[in-house]
């Protein structure tokens, strides 16, 4: 019997122990909160916590409206009260926002100049003719994510003074215009004597552009050096900076923690993908994009090539061999309108993995009859091959040029417009579409902010028209605005003659390129 009650009685022991701990571990849970909470109080009723209120600037003098001393909070005959509205109401503009003019919700003022001395200083240079419904949105976006200045060579509605004056009030920015005097100075350049870019002379449209991007890039690079910025990039009015991949949605962000020995950024481009035909602010109405060839696996690419392409003569409309930005600095020079090259080295250059540029190509029906208008080809096989480099851009003009418009917005539809649901939903499940939304986010705040406004009306108010006309009525007149009809000046004449006496290489400018298409399939690997 004794062997028996032992393990009794120690079973017993060891439960009064153990409801004892417990007994005791649950006071110590209920005592230590309340030590807690009145050693903090007699901490802060001793001043020894900051509380985060009393940081609000000159707090002890400012009182919200309608509380306190304010007068809306007190009673009085309504005329008071009605004398003090106007005075309120300006309490509380400069409360919310420091400023009664409308600016975007996270910086002062609409000229987005927040940062004294920003790192690192990127710059961005474009050729363009647009109007500053397309400018405005694509300049203040790209201030938001880091760029600091602009070096924009206008010609037509860019160039005319209701434009140019908004867009030399905003800080940073740089107008040059197309003048007698700019051709004679690029006619008188390093490039013009070197045959790298000889391949792309006495051809109309985008040929002539294409040397004139190159021409007023050699041009920005003197600029963005003198202005010490550390990088430069290439871009048109209808193409947005993607920087994923950075810790913030930052350009900025991403450049500076590219390494340094890194001369050259390649961002491979996604193209727009419009789901209506009535497009009309692709910037803010545009969010599904095809991915670029250097963004998917091989093995999707080339198995999803011809559903993805839709009859198209390749997989992007236009091309796919994306944009670059170039580190700032000695012998640099430009290699096309789309990559930059080195007179002393070959430049070490790296893909970004994520981060990508987003060209809104062919997102308005109008965009049809522009091309057409503005180049003076005959819309056969033959002669298109003068204008375009590639073979989108040749369909599109023939038949924008022989076509009815309800003959025009039946190809429009069935060869750029997305309205198959169903195969959108599968290139989007395979990753061959994919919905960005952030440029969207951020057009729709800025403009609805009132930033683009407030940049025409601030221009308009600091400067008489007058003035202006008198100022830039010599440039105007001296302006080459020409077609791009293949039309070249006595200058432009005698420097392609010194440029075709020099033996050519192989060596040639990057032109637009289109992706791979299936008779690239290396079928080896």
């Amino acid at each position: 019997m004794a062997g028996l009650n032992g393990p009794l009685r120690s079973s017993g022991s060891s439960s009064y122990a153990h409801g004892s701990f417990v007994w005791r571990l649950l006071l110590l849970l209920t005592v230590l909160p309340m030590v807690l909470a009145i050693y903090a109080f007699i901490l802060q009723w001793r001043g020894g916590l900051n509380d985060p209120a009393s940081r609000w600037p000159a707090a002890e003098d400012r009182s919200f409206p309608g509380m306190g001393d304010s007068p809306l909070s007190v009673g009085g005959s309504s005329s008071l009260a009605t004398s003090l509205l106007s005075t309120t109401a300006a309490d509380c503009g400069e409360i919310l926002g420091g400023s009664s003019s409308p600016s975007f919700p996270y910086f002062r003022g609409w000229k987005l100049d927040f940062e004294a001395d920003p790192r690192p200083k990127i710059c961005i240079t474009s050729s363009t003719s647009a109007g500053l419904e397309q400018i405005l949105p694509w300049l203040f976006y790209h201030k938001i994510i880091g760029v600091t200045n602009f070096l924009l060579f206008v010609e037509g509605r860019a160039a005319k003074p209701s434009a140019s004056a908004v867009l030399e009030s905003i800080p940073g920015v740089k107008i040059i215009f197309r003048t007698r005097e700019l051709e004679e100075k690029q006619a008188n350049s390093r490039i013009w004597n070197e045959n790298w870019l000889a391949g792309f002379f006495y051809k109309p449209c985008n040929y002539e552009l294409f040397v004139k991007q190159s021409l007023n890039m050699e041009m920005a690079i003197v600029m963005a050096r003198d202005a010490k910025m550390d990088w430069i990039i290439h871009l048109d009015t209808d193409e947005l900076i993607h920087p994923a991949g950075a810790q913030e949605y930052s350009l900025r962000q991403l450049l500076s923690d590219v390494p340094s020995n890194v001369d050259m950024v390649i961002f491979p481009n996604y193209e727009s993908s419009i789901e209506r035909d009535d497009i009309k602010d692709p910037f803010s109405e545009v969010s599904m994009f095809k991915k670029n060839y250097d963004h998917l696996p091989k093995d999707t690419y080339f198995s999803m090539y011809k559903e993805a392409t839709r009859g198209n003569p390749n997989y992007f409309l236009t091309y796919g061999n994306g944009k670059s930005a170039a580190r700032v600095q000695d012998h640099l020079r430009p290699n096309g309108a789309h990559r930059w090259h080195n007179y002393m080295k070959s430049p070490n250059e790296i893909k970004l993995e994520e981060a990508a540029v987003l060209h809104y190509t062919y997102t308005k029906f109008s965009d049809l009859t522009s091309r057409r208008d503005r180049c003076g080809c005959k819309p056969t096989k033959d002669d298109v091959k003068r204008c375009f480099m590639l073979d989108f851009d040749r369909d599109a003009f023939i038949i924008a040029s022989t076509a009815t418009e309800e003959e025009m917005l039946h190809w429009f539809r069935e060869r750029v417009v997305w309205t198959n649901r169903q195969l959108n939903l599968k290139l989007l499940r395979k990753g061959i579409l994919t919905r960005i939304y952030a440029p969207m986010a951020i057009i729709q705040s800025l403009r609805s902010s009132g930033i683009f406004s407030s940049a025409i009306t601030s221009a308009n108010k600091h400067s008489s028209m007058e003035n202006f006309q008198n100022k830039n009525s010599s440039v105007l007149a001296t302006s080459v605005q020409g077609r791009t009809s293949g039309t070249i000046t006595s200058v432009e004449s005698q420097a392609h003659r010194k440029v075709l006496q020099i033996f050519k290489t192989s060596e040639a400018a990057v032109a637009p390129l289109s992706p791979p298409g299936l008779n690239d399939l290396d079928l080896s690997s």
